[in-house]
């Protein structure tokens, strides 16, 4: 009889499959060269098939891929490998239940009756297309920067550390890496000549949460050790927002989702565009608050309200959540980032000590309470994510994502 450690390794490990075809962010990064492979392939169509050569340098290339090109420009190169090795698809339908190959089969299905040496040529093709957007590209680094990461620009100028989430590709999607990052840029802020940190998002998102393919890894120790870790990850996460000795201020200049947004509780002041959005779906995928939220948002808006975001999912405006406490002040989108600056170069000119200390004056007095709180919600959470109700939940999310 297979205990139930193995029976949850097996799931979780069927669930991770799926959620790395089916992510939909996966599709982000790519979106712009997806339209340009439509088009390339549209004008291939009329020529004739590549030769077997080219179609297997362009399998080579394909594994020599460094970034992920997304779920859907994935489905459209199996539909044509298939396409072009075997012909029209030939198969039985695979099962509603079984959404991975269910997907594969229809975007094999979808080419028809497009011939082989067809198919051949618009694989190469798009290979092609994915090759050429992984030139090298080299960005512009912010005056004053101090260190460089992976997945943030960090830089000081005008007495003010700024903290900018950086994967806009993926709409600043949480990964371990940066959960890591984050944790050093944090620290090394709270240690540097800065009067004050802003904590910002690359491009349309402020942040879309956890990234999803986070549960996708799991480590020779098995479900068990990945959920540990990641515990004890978001516990040093959390921490470092308790712990922080200055002023921390939030600009949230778009849509935030999950812990961005529970985490906006132990900021010191949040600035907010009208076009950002506040939401927590917790319940949704069979998880709990974190952040110390659980204690802090009943305190700042009440059981009430606070139960509408983290029970039921209650996604806020920018509007909403200025009324209710959690934002500061809102903005217009057009003047968002003039004002909001100018406001913060102001604040950056007033005496640094005298920040710090009143910061940590008003911190102290719950600082204990939410130390507390902080090792109680990851408690759960570690519970949560080894639970089948969590696993059939992120399994039921993506399953609807796929049918999108």
């Amino acid at each position: 009889m297979i205990d139930s450690s193995a029976r949850l390794s097996g799931r979780f490990r069927v669930m991770a499959a799926a959620i790395k075809l089916l992510s939909p962010w996966r599709f982000d990064r790519f979106a712009r060269a997806s339209i340009a492979v439509c088009a390339q392939l549209h004008r291939s169509a009329a020529v004739m098939g590549a030769s077997v050569e080219e179609f297997n340098a362009a399998k080579e290339k394909l594994g020599a891929l460094k970034k992920d090109p997304g779920n859907e420009v994935k489905l459209k190169v199996y539909a044509l490998f298939k396409q072009a090795t075997q012909g029209p698809c030939n198969t039985p339908k695979p099962s509603m239940l079984d959404f991975v190959n269910k997907a594969k089969w229809d975007a094999w299905k979808s080419l028809g009756s497009v011939s082989q040496e067809e198919a051949r040529q618009q694989y190469v093709d798009l290979i092609s297309s994915l090759v050429g957007t992984e030139a090298p590209a080299v960005a512009a680094q912010p005056t004053g920067s101090t260190k460089g990461f992976q997945t943030l620009l960090v830089s000081t100028e005008d007495n003010i550390t700024t903290i900018r989430l950086n994967r806009p590709e993926k709409k600043n999607a949480i990964t371990v890496e940066m959960y890591n990052e984050l944790i050093e840029a944090l620290d090394l802020a709270g240690k540097d000549s800065s009067v004050i940190t802003v904590i910002t998002g690359s491009g349309d998102y402020y942040c879309s949460g956890n990234d999803l393919n986070n549960f996708t890894k799991i480590p020779e120790g098995g479900v068990e050790k990945m959920a540990k870790d990641a515990g004890e990850l978001l516990k040093r996460y959390v921490k470092v927002y308790i712990d922080f000795p200055k002023p921390l201020i939030g600009v949230i200049n778009g849509p935030a989702v999950g812990v961005s947004v529970t985490l906006l509780g132990l900021f010191d002041v949040v600035y907010a565009t009208e076009k950002a959005t506040f939401h927590t779906p917790f319940s949704q995928l069979g998880q709990s608050p974190e952040g110390c939220s659980s204690y802090l948002f009943p305190k700042i808006m009440g059981a009430a309200k606070a139960s509408e975001m983290l029970l039921f999912n209650k996604k806020l405006t920018a509007a909403q959540a200025c009324e209710v406490g959690l934002v500061t002040e809102v903005f217009p989108e057009s003047s968002f980032q003039s004002e909001v600056w100018t406001r913060l170069k102001a604040y950056a000119k007033l005496p640094k000590n005298s920040l710090a200390l009143s910061k940590q004056l008003i911190r102290a007095v719950e600082k204990e309470k939410l130390h507390a709180v902080n090792d109680a919600e990851v408690e759960r959470l570690v519970e949560r994510w080894l639970s089948d109700e969590c696993m059939q939940a992120i399994m039921s999310f993506f399953q609807a994502k796929s049918k999108l």
